[in-house]
C-alpha cells in the first residue's frame, strides 16, 4: 500500500492514510507529501474520494466503516493496480519466487536506460529508498502477486513468469487451479510471454501460447545463461541472444540471480533495451532489502538476512552462500505460516545440505491461527529424517536462538537468517552483544 501511495503523490494526488504502528515507511511517506498517519483515523476515509484497502484490513475497520457512512466507494488493492496501469505499457513480473528481485532489475534496467518508467516493486530496492517509482516514462513494471490472484489483473504487455511451486494453495485450491491461473496470466500477455526454461511447471504452462520468450540455462532458451562463475558476494556470466554474447557482471550471489538477470534482459527488450544496455544498467543492482541482504560484520562474523521461506528458496540462499570463504555456514530458518509448514514440511529434508549448523524456530503465523501437529519441530524431523548426523537444533523460542548463537558464533562464521523479519530484529541483538562482548575482551 505504501508503494501505491508513493505512485499516486508522486502523480499529484493527494494521498492520506494509516497504519498500526509507527515505522520508517511512515516517516518516508511523510516526507513525499502523504498524509499518513498511525492509528485509526477515520475522518480521513470520510473525506476521501476512494480508499483502498490491503488484503489485511475487514470490513468493521474503522476507517471502513466511515468511507461507507460517507458514500465514498471502497475498493482493494487488487482493484487499484490495474487503474495505475493503464495508461502505461506495462511489464507485469510474477512467479513463486524471484519476482520481487527480478521486478527490480526490470525497473532498474529501464531507469538506467533513460526510459523513466513507473514501477510497483515488493521490497525496498537498493539506490531507489523503497520499492515504488512515479515516472513520467511510457513503462509501467509491476511485481504480479499470485497469492491471491491480483497479478491477473492488470493488462500486461509482457507477462514475465519465473517459476511455479505449490504455494498459496489455500487461495487457489490446488496445483491444477493454480497453474490454470499462471497461464491465463500468460496468455494475456499483448507482446511477450517471458518464461525460464529452467522451470518444468513454467514451461508447461507456457506451452502452446504465442509469444513466448525463454530464459536460462537449458540448451534452447532464447536467452541462455552460459559460463556461470561463482563468487561470495556477485556472480559473472553470458547470456547468448541469437548467437550473440553479451557478458554480464551481477553484484549479487548465487545462480538464482543470474536466472532472475537473464530474465530481466529478456523482458526488457520489447521495450527496445537490447542485451549489452540491460547489462550496462545491472552492473549497479545492489539487490532487494531481506533478499541475501548483507546485515554487517560483528567480531569475525558475517550475518546475511533473507526473506526465504519456500524450499527452493532456501536451497538457492544457502547455495549461494557457500561459494563464499566462510569457516561455517550457520542457518537460523522460521517457517513462516501454518498452512504452508503443514503442506511443505517434508519437503526441506534436503533444503540445508550446504550449512554446517541448522537452528530452526516456531512458525511465524502471519496472522494464521495455530494448526494441532503443525510446529517448527516438523521441519527438524524432516532434515534428521533424510541426514540423521545433522546438527540440527529445535529452538521455538527466539530468545533461545540469541543466547545460542551469541554463545557459539565464532570469527569466519557466516550467520544467515532465514523467515520473517522477526530474525531480522534477533540478529541485530545478536551483533550488539557479540560487539559488547569483543569490547569487553580488548
Amino acid at each position: 500500500m505504501s508503494a501505491i501511495a508513493t505512485v499516486l503523490v508522486g502523480r499529484g494526488h493527494v494521498v492520506s492514510g494509516s497504519d498500526q504502528v509507527a515505522s520508517p515507511m511512515i516517516e518516508r511517506l511523510v516526507a513525499l507529501g502523504v498524509d499518513a498517519r498511525v492509528g485509526h483515523h477515520p475522518e480521513l476515509a470520510a473525506r476521501a474520494d476512494v480508499v483502498a484497502l490491503s488484503s489485511a484490513i475487514g470490513a468493521d475497520d474503522p476507517e471502513v466503516v466511515a468511507a461507507q457512512g460517507a458514500g465514498v466507494p471502497v475498493c482493494d488493492r487488487a482493484t487499484l493496480l490495474p487503474a495505475l496501469c493503464a495508461p502505461h505499457r506495462t511489464i507485469v513480473v510474477s512467479g513463486t519466487h524471484g519476482k520481487t528481485t527480478t521486478s527490480a532489475m526490470v525497473l532498474t534496467i529501464l531507469r538506467a536506460a533513460g526510459l523513466d518508467p513507473s514501477g510497483i516493486v515488493g521490497g525496498d530496492v537498493a539506490g531507489l529508498g523503497g520499492g515504488a517509482v512515479a515516472g513520467t516514462g511510457l513503462w509501467f513494471v509491476l511485481e504480479g502477486d499470485e497469492s491471491d490472484g491480483s497479478f491477473l489483473g492488470p493488462t500486461a504487455e509482457v507477462a514475465l513468469v519465473t517459476n511455479i511451486e505449490s504455494d498459496h494453495l489455500e487461495h487457489h485450491g490446488s496445483q491444477e487451479v493454480l497453474e490454470g491461473a499462471f497461464r491465463r496470466f500468460l496468455a494475456g500477455a499483448g507482446s511477450a510471454a517471458v518464461v525460464c526454461a529452467d522451470d518444468p511447471a513454467a514451461m508447461r504452462v507456457a506451452s502452446g501460447l504465442d509469444h513466448v520468450v525463454t530464459y536460462g540455462t537449458a540448451a534452447d532458451a532464447d536467452y541462455r545463461v552460459v559460463d556461470l562463475a561463482l563468487a561470495a558476494w556477485g556472480s559473472s556470466f553470458t547470456v547468448e541472444h541469437r548467437g550473440v554474447p553479451t557478458s554480464v557482471e551481477l553484484g549479487l550471489p548465487g545462480r538464482h540471480y543470474a536466472l532472475d538477470a537473464a530474465g530481466a534482459i529478456a523482458a526488457v527488450a520489447t521495450a527496445g533495451v537490447d542485451p549489452s544496455a540491460a547489462a550496462a544498467g545491472l552492473a549497479s543492482f545492489r539487490g532487494v532489502a531481506r533478499r541475501l541482504e548483507p546485515r554487517g560484520e560483528v567480531a569475525g562474523v558475517t550475518f546475511v538476512d533473507s526473506y526465504a521461506h519456500l524450499p527452493a528458496e532456501v536451497i538457492a540462499d544457502v547455495a549461494a552462500l557457500r561459494a563464499g570463504p566462510w569457516r561455517r555456514l550457520v542457518v537460523v530458518f522460521q517457517p513462516h505460516r501454518y498452512t504452508r509448514t503443514q503442506a511443505l514440511w517434508r519437503q526441506f529434508g534436503d533444503a540445508f545440505d550446504d550449512a554446517d549448523k541448522i537452528v530452526v524456530t516456531d512458525v511465524y503465523p502471519a496472522g494464521q491461527a495455530p494448526i494441532d501437529g503443525v510446529s517448527g519441530k516438523l521441519v527438524v524431523d524432516a532434515v534428521l529424517d533424510r541426514h540423521p548426523w545433522r546438527s540440527v537444533a529445535w529452538m521455538p523460542r527466539l530468545d533461545d536462538v540469541e543466547g545460542y548463537l551469541v554463545a557459539t558464533l565464532a570469527p569466519g562464521d557466516l550467520c544467515l537468517t532465514l523467515g520473517a523479519g522477526d530474525l531480522t530484529v534477533m540478529a541485530d541483538r545478536v551483533q550488539r552483544a557479540l560487539l559488547d562482548r569483543a569490547g569487553q575482551a580488548s
